[in-house]
């Protein structure tokens, strides 16, 4: 039985690494993120989730595992920003609010899937100008849904968060283990470790 992992995000390889699971491929699908009108934050990602799971070739007996993350700042959706601006302006949105956090995993195996969500709640600081302008130049923000990611240098900037951490990473490592494990995956006892 093989594991293939849907994503080239190698925080979510670590994540998985994390509770001795290590994927036999890595395969990024390639898909439109863009939203659908009016769809709002949630939705958009289970959807994402599993339109990347069924995406991939595989062989039936293989499990896929997919994930993706989003950034709801209410009902708006706040994707990987385009540039340092689009940065800039999602950070000043979420700083000194709370905002969600929303990470749907997909586990296919064969013609079934397995779906899970876990949304977090999260509080940023507003950001000095000095904040904002460093963070933007370290570059941390690039491919990264809102702007930023917890376990990097913006980690300073959240003193708040009520849920899972490692879902605000990019992958809840309980909620994936419970899916993998339910599809077949051995992600405790396997022969191997």
């Amino acid at each position: 039985m093989r594991l293939v992992l849907g994503s080239a995000s190698p925080r979510r390889r670590e994540l998985l690494a994390s509770i001795g699971v290590i994927p036999d491929e890595i395969s990024a699908p390639e898909i439109d993120e863009t939203p659908h009108k009016g769809e709002l934050p949630r939705p958009y990602c289970q959807r994402i989730a599993r339109e990347k799971v069924r995406a991939l070739s595989v062989r039936d007996d293989d499990i896929v595992l997919c994930a993706d993350t989003t950034v709801a700042l209410g009902r708006r959706i706040l994707g990987k920003p385009a540039d340092a601006g689009e940065a800039a302006e999602f950070l000043m949105k979420l700083g000194g609010r709370r905002h969600q956090v929303i990470t749907a995993i997909a586990v296919r195996r064969g013609d079934r899937v397995w779906e899970r969500d876990v949304v977090t709640a999260v509080r940023m600081k507003r950001l000095s100008d000095i904040e904002l302008n460093s963070y933007l130049a370290s570059g941390d923000w690039r491919g990264k849904a809102g702007g930023y990611a917890i376990q990097g240098p913006a980690g300073a900037f959240i003193p708040w968060i009520s849920g899972s951490y490692t879902g605000v990473m990019g992958l809840p490592v309980a909620e994936t283990a419970a899916l993998l494990t339910g599809a077949g995956y051995p992600v405790f006892g396997r022969a191997d470790q």
